[in-house]
C-alpha cells in the first residue's frame, strides 16, 4: 500500500508525500501498477475513493514535458467535476516545472479557451461537448495523445453524452492507453469498455465485491394500500417498483398513492408509446420515486440503483417472483423486497415459507407516520427538439449552465429522442430553468419547452 513500492521518480514521490498521501487507497493499490505499465483499466470507483490520484499519477508518469503537445485527455460529465480534477492534477504536477494543464468546459469563454490552446498544453481536462467543439473547429489536436481517461463514465451516459464520446473517439489515435472509471459496473459500461479498450484489466475493490444482499419480507394484511404506505414511511426508499397483476390495479393503486401524497406513476399495457416514454423517463431520472407496474409493462426495464421492489400482488410463479426481486440489490448495494398478501392469498404462500431467507412479519406492528410524503429529487423538463434537430446533450447542458446559470450538479439525466429531449432538473430550480429555456435559445434556436 506504500507509494514507494511503485516505479515513480523521487520528485513525484516527494510531491505525493507533501500532499498528505500516506498510503494507497484500495483503488490506487489495485490499479496504479497496471496503469504505470500502460495497460487499459476499467475500474469501479466512487467519488472519494482516490481515483483522480490513481489516473493522475499514471498520466503524469508517462508525460514527456519537453514535448509541448496534448498527451492526455480526461473527459468528465460536468464542469464542476472537470474543475476538481484539473485542480488535483495541478497539485500532483508540482514535482515538475512547466506542465501545462488546461480545462475545456461549457459555461466558459470559448474565445479565451482558443487563446490558451494556441500556446498548446500537455493535459486537457474537459466535458465532452466543449472538447468536441474545439476538435471540430481544429483548435484542439490530439494526434500525440497517449492516455485517454473517462471519469464517471456512467454519469456521462446518464447525461446522454454517448454521441459526443463516439465523435471524440474519431479524433484520437487507435494506439493509446484508455482508462475508464465508473461508479457502477453494468452491461452498458462493459459493452463500451469492449469497444473502446484493449484487453482492459477489471478493477473492483474488495469492499465493492460484497455479494448482493436482498432483504425479503412478507406481510399478511387486509388493507394493502395502508400497509404499503407504512412500509414506505418506515424504509424511506429512494425509488420503488410496485408490481400488480392487472392493468386496472396498477392504475388505481398509483392514483391512491398520489392521493396519499406519494408521487407515483403507473405503467401498463393500455398506455400509448409516448405516454410509456414519459413515465419511464421520469422514473429513471428520479423525477418520480414510485413506479406501479404490471410484469408485461416492466419487461426490458433496467433501472440502476433500485432501492426496493414491492409485490403488491403475489406473483403467478416463483420464477416471476425471482425476476421481480432481482431488480434490486444490484452492484453490491443492499436491496429490499416486500411481498404483501391477504387472507385469500394465504394458501398460496406455502412455497415461500420453505425458504429461510423469507422473513414473515406482522403488518399490525408497522406504525403510521404522520405527515409522511414522498416527493421526487428532480422534475423533468421536456424540450421539443432532439437528435433529428442535431441537438446534443452538451448543447442542452451548455444552455442551462451558460445563459441560464445553473450548476452542472443541479442537472440530472438527459435523454435524447428523435424529436424530443428530457432533462431532469433539481426540484427547487425547475421554475428558473423553465423560464430561462423558454425565453432563451439552444444552438441559437428557440424550442418549445414544458414541464412534465
Amino acid at each position: 500500500m506504500n507509494f514507494a513500492t511503485l516505479p515513480l521518480s523521487p520528485q513525484m514521490l516527494q510531491t505525493i508525500e507533501s500532499l498528505g498521501y500516506k498510503e494507497m487507497t484500495p483503488i490506487q493499490a489495485q490499479s496504479l501498477p497496471s496503469i504505470l505499465e500502460g495497460r487499459d483499466i476499467i475500474a469501479q470507483a466512487k467519488t472519494g475513493s482516490g481515483k483522480t490520484a490513481a489516473f493522475g499519477i499514471g498520466l503524469l508518469h508517462h508525460l514527456n514535458v519537453k514535448k509541448f503537445r496534448v498527451q492526455s485527455l480526461v473527459l468528465c460529465p460536468t464542469r464542476e467535476l472537470a474543475d476538481q480534477v484539473a485542480k488535483e492534477l495541478r497539485r500532483l504536477a508540482r514535482f515538475q516545472h512547466n506542465i501545462k494543464i488546461l480545462m475545456l468546459s461549457g459555461g466558459e469563454s470559448f474565445g479565451r479557451q482558443l487563446g490558451s490552446l494556441a500556446h498548446q498544453a500537455h493535459i486537457i481536462v474537459g466535458t465532452p461537448g466543449r472538447v468536441l467543439k474545439h476538435l471540430n473547429k481544429e483548435s484542439l489536436e490530439l494526434s500525440n495523445l497517449n492516455t485517454l481517461v473517462f471519469d464517471e463514465a456512467d454519469r456521462m451516459l446518464d447525461m446522454g453524452f454517448i454521441e459526443e464520446i463516439e465523435s471524440v473517439l474519431a479524433f484520437v489515435p487507435k494506439e493509446r492507453q484508455t482508462l475508464l472509471f465508473s461508479a457502477t459496473y453494468d452491461d452498458e459500461i462493459l459493452q463500451i469498455s469492449k469497444r473502446i479498450q484493449n484487453n482492459a484489466l477489471h478493477v473492483k475493490t474488495a469492499a465493492q465485491e460484497v455479494q448482493n444482499k436482498i432483504v425479503q419480507e412478507f406481510y399478511e394484511t387486509n388493507d394493502k394500500v395502508d400497509t404499503l404506505i407504512k412500509i414506505l414511511a418506515n424504509y424511506k426508499p429512494e425509488n420503488v417498483i410496485v408490481f400488480t397483476n392487472t392493468k386496472l390495479e396498477a392504475k388505481e393503486l398509483a392514483e391512491s398513492l398520489v392521493q396519499n401524497k406519494i408521487d407515483a406513476l403507473a405503467i401498463h399495457g393500455d398506455l400509448e408509446q409516448y405516454e410509456r416514454n414519459d413515465v419511464l423517463v421520469q422514473f429513471a431520472n428520479k423525477s418520480c420515486p414510485v413506479l406501479v407496474a404490471t410484469d408485461v409493462a416492466a419487461r426490458g426495464l433496467d433501472i440502476k440503483d433500485l432501492s426496493m421492489v414491492v409485490n403488491y400482488d403475489l406473483p403467478h410463479s416463483m420464477e416471476t417472483y425471482t425476476h421481480r426481486i432481482g431488480r434490486t440489490g444490484r452492484a453490491g448495494a443492499e436491496g429490499i423486497a416486500v411481498t404483501l398478501y391477504n387472507e385469500y392469498e394465504a394458501q398460496k404462500i406455502e412455497p415461500y415459507e420453505e425458504d429461510e431467507k423469507h422473513v414473515f412479519l406482522d403488518a399490525s406492528a408497522l406504525k403510521k407516520e404522520q405527515g409522511f410524503e414522498m416527493k421526487p429529487q428532480y422534475v423533468t423538463l421536456v424540450i421539443e427538439g432532439g437528435k433529428k434537430d442535431k441537438i446534443r446533450a452538451g448543447d442542452i447542458l451548455g444552455a442551462l449552465t451558460g445563459d441560464a446559470g445553473l450548476q452542472g450538479s443541479s442537472i440530472g439525466k438527459i435523454d435524447l429522442y428523435d424529436r424530443q429531449s428530457y432533462v431532469a432538473i433539481e426540484n427547487s430550480l425547475i421554475d428558473e430553468a423553465y423560464k430561462k429555456l423558454k425565453n432563451g435559445k439552444i444552438k441559437n434556436r428557440k424550442f418549445s419547452v414544458w414541464v412534465l
